[in-house]
């Protein structure tokens, strides 16, 4: 059943955990105007709907829910990376993955599938069967391919699930990504990775390659002025080496590069 804006608002509203004082303040216009319009006393122009989208920070498609609820037509497409017009955000993923080697970097989109991934990370995850299109949830919420593939499958775990949890928020909720971090959330159960001491400025990934360990931090970039639903949402992780062990091994795996 589809929802009035006035609902979705005062959702949004709600899931953002502010007021509606403290969303007129941020979108200049009145609290009273914000009771209003989530009561349906009051209707939005089209620019006060993407204003108060811009404060609410919802996500794209979001945006063009609330528009049509609203009355008016979508503002945002979904376009295929292949798509003519997306040759040049196309060329900078293909440029930055590229350029990453010999370490691993992957493209992902909203739900962890693998758009895109360089000659480091096909090796890499190829030693676990996944390749471009298959999803990393398959294995980020299975503990006992966890177990297989980190040493500190509790530590990594832990992360993904607060990553995962992070993530369907901003987006209001999404139930791919709350059926993954509930099943990795039952799979952890209570058990909790208390570190000895302080913590170090990160704690990597240290993945099981035969009889070594290959020990990665990551940084993820995203789009910042990505208009498209798509490209808002797709994510470049870029993994370094943790220490200089792991950084021989991958020169070692990627000869040329």
């Amino acid at each position: 059943m589809d929802q009035s804006f006035g609902t979705m608002l005062r959702d949004w509203r709600t899931q953002r955990r502010l007021s509606q004082l403290a969303l007129g303040l941020d979108a200049n216009v009145s609290a009273r105007h914000i009771s209003f319009l989530e009561t349906g006393r009051a209707k939005p122009s089209r620019a006060m709907v993407l204003q108060l989208c811009e404060v609410l920070d919802a996500p794209r498609g979001t945006r063009n829910s609330l528009l049509n609820a609203a009355g008016f037509a979508p503002a945002y497409r979904r376009r295929d990376l292949n798509e003519a017009d997306m040759a040049q955000v196309r060329s900078a993923v293909d440029w930055t993955l590229a350029r990453h080697d010999p370490y691993p970097a992957l493209a992902l989109d909203r739900h962890w599938t693998l758009v895109k991934i360089n000659q480091s990370a096909r090796l890499l995850l190829g030693a676990i069967s996944l390749e471009e299109g298959d999803s990393l949830l398959s294995v980020m919420t299975d503990v006992e391919r966890l177990t297989v593939m980190f040493e500190n499958w509790q530590e990594v775990a832990q992360h993904m699930l607060a990553r995962l949890r992070t993530e369907s928020g901003h987006l209001g909720g999404d139930r791919i990504l709350d059926a993954a971090s509930d099943r990795l959330a039952e799979s952890l159960g209570t058990e909790y990775a208390d570190p000895s001491g302080v913590l170090p400025a990160v704690v990597p990934a240290r993945y099981r390659a035969g009889e070594d360990t290959l020990s990665l931090f990551s940084t993820i970039a995203q789009f910042g002025t990505a208009e498209d639903i798509a490209l808002a949402e797709l994510k470049i992780e870029l993994m370094f080496p943790a220490d200089d062990a792991t950084r021989r091994m991958l020169l070692a795996m990627t000869p040329g590069l």
